[in-house]
């Protein structure tokens, strides 16, 4: 199997930007690339698509870089990440020291076009504030200082860098950004720098920040689903706060603990049939490569649950878990399917500490158009 190839996170690659406009602020000095340095001590070279002055006066510079996100599914992959830097005027300067008295160098980082604004509290950077997390700032502020150090006249002055992303906005519209709170662009994220692909840091990072941004907002009960299909079905028998929904895709074990850790009152779960058997099977990554369903071995479960044996007779041979559901509800096999509902419902419990709702979603075609039916796993189906 080809080895998947890791990339750069919007913060690295931010701060890379921003270092190279400082440079050409400060030293008059147009970048192709440019070295920063990352939170694990590494040091790495990115190639800029951009370096050059905004004002015919010489007093912005902007710098840009391609996100490259390496083999990972980012849709951020491909964005332009620009930096604008200036010095900063003696009232933007005076503000932002009466923040913060600790620095020495000042440096102001604003949300440019295409990067969101916090407007709901519980997330790491305080409402009001663009959407820029606190790896990422560190990362632009050692970077900026690097590039000033070069140029120690400078070393008194507050410079404004602004981060945008031009096509932030409609690239905002394919993430979940507008349930945490996040309005009018994308967030700049990474807490090293890299982007490793389908990662388990990014998915767990957006569970988490779900989840705080749902106890900020006052919530109770979260609703934890494995995916869009799986929400919507819930969304339309629950009718509950948007925060209280986490999309927790096939981390259960990790949302499950978090949910705990975040004091919520209760859990609903809601997801389609291969999930929610893995979740009475105890399998704690419901995705294939981390915890792949074989048949055989499901059959032999649903015996464990006092399955008649001519109904797991008829249960062999199925190749998916979908072919095992189709020949219960042929077989009318509902008492079956409600006691899987029950060992997920009782495994979730069990690593929550929560009382549990397992909702099974199912879909099928019928004339053309999709019907999705929700049944609560806590009910005779």
């Amino acid at each position: 199997m080809k080895k998947l190839r890791s990339g750069y996170t919007t913060g690295a690659c931010a701060a890379a930007a921003a270092k190279a406009a400082t440079l050409l602020l400060t030293r008059s000095m147009e970048q192709e690339q440019v070295e920063i340095p990352f939170p694990g001590g590494a040091r790495v070279t990115f190639q800029l698509c951009a370096c050059q002055w905004t004002d015919p006066a010489h007093t912005t510079a902007l710098a840009a870089v391609i996100k490259d996100a390496g083999d990972d599914p980012d849709v951020t992959n491909g964005a332009r990440i620009e930096a604008e830097v200036r010095f900063a005027t003696a009232d933007e300067a005076q503000r932002e020291q009466a923040g913060d008295t600790k620095q020495r160098l000042q440096i102001i980082i604003v949300g440019g076009k295409g990067v969101g604004t916090v407007t709901k509290p519980g997330l790491a950077i305080p409402v009001g504030e663009p959407a820029v997390n606190p790896v990422p700032r560190n990362m632009i502020r050692e970077a900026v200082t690097e590039a000033i150090s070069l140029s120690g006249d400078y070393a008194e002055r507050a410079l404004i860098v602004t981060i945008s992303i031009p096509d932030g906005e409609n690239l905002a519209k394919k993430t979940l950004n507008h349930r945490l709170g996040i309005i009018g662009g994308l967030s700049i994220l990474g807490t090293t720098g890299i982007v490793r692909p389908v990662s388990a840091e990014a998915w767990t990072a957006t569970i988490s920040a779900s989840m705080a941004v749902a106890c900020a907002a006052g919530v109770e009960a979260i609703v934890l689903s494995t995916g869009r299909t799986s929400e919507s079905a819930v969304q339309q028998r629950l009718h509950l706060p948007e925060e209280a929904y986490v999309m927790m895709g096939d981390y259960l074990h990790f949302s499950l603990n978090d949910a705990r850790k975040h004091g919520f009152a209760a859990i609903h779960l809601a997801a389609m049939w291969a999930k929610v058997l893995k979740g009475a099977m105890r399998i704690p990554q419901t995705h294939v490569r981390h915890g792949a369903l074989e048949v055989d071995n499901a059959i032999s479960f649903l015996a464990t649950l006092g399955t008649a044996p001519t109904v797991l007779t008829g249960l062999a041979g199925s190749n998916t878990a979908r072919e095992i559901y189709d020949r219960l509800i042929a077989m009318d096999c509902h008492e079956t399917i409600r006691k899987v509902c029950c060992a997920a419902r009782d495994y979730c419990q069990e690593v929550s500490g929560l009382p549990v709702t397992v909702y099974l979603v199912t879909a099928r075609e019928t004339v053309g158009k999709q019907i999705v039916e929700c049944v609560e796993g806590k009910l005779r189906l």
